[in-house]
């Protein structure tokens, strides 16, 4: 009996020896970095700006904002932007209903009315009206005068 005893014993470490170890979890997969185009950091405020009509859009993390010199504005929540290559769009819909689209293209662009350059091209399109404008960081936008390129 004591030999029968052993022998299983001895089975059973010859058998956990020879059982695969237990692999270690994977390490937990690293946030997506939030996307960059012509050198705007799309996960911080971005403001869209045109001419003849002015309008704006803000793109503030959570909101896009849409307004012009006649009220009312509009807002819509703001989404994750799909971002192929160059480009970046957000589409989301309005309090009122109404598609609010912004597409940033990274191509320099100038706003016409200025000396400012900035790094993005802007297309709006709210309702069935389509706008075309130029964009950048609003904190760029904010901070540059009115003959420089608009850069952080």
């Amino acid at each position: 009996m004591r030999s029968a005893f052993a022998a299983l014993a001895a089975l059973a470490v010859a058998l956990a020896a020879c059982s695969p170890a237990e692999e270690p979890a994977p390490p937990p997969e690293a946030p997506e970095p939030a996307p960059v185009l012509g050198g705007v950091d799309l996960a911080q405020p971005v403001r869209a700006l045109g001419t003849e009509p002015f309008w704006s859009v803000e793109l503030t993390g959570t909101e896009m904002v849409y307004t012009t010199p006649e009220p009312p504005g509009q807002r819509a929540p703001q989404p994750n932007p799909v971002v192929r290559g160059t480009t970046a769009t957000w589409e989301a819909e309005t309090a009122d209903g109404t598609d609010l689209s912004v597409t940033l293209v990274a191509t320099e662009c100038s706003d016409g009315m200025s000396d400012r350059t900035y790094p993005l091209t802007a297309m709006v399109k709210i309702g069935d009206q389509e706008l075309t404008g130029c964009a950048a960081s609003s904190a760029a936008v904010m901070s540059t005068g009115e003959s420089r390129p608009v850069v952080e």
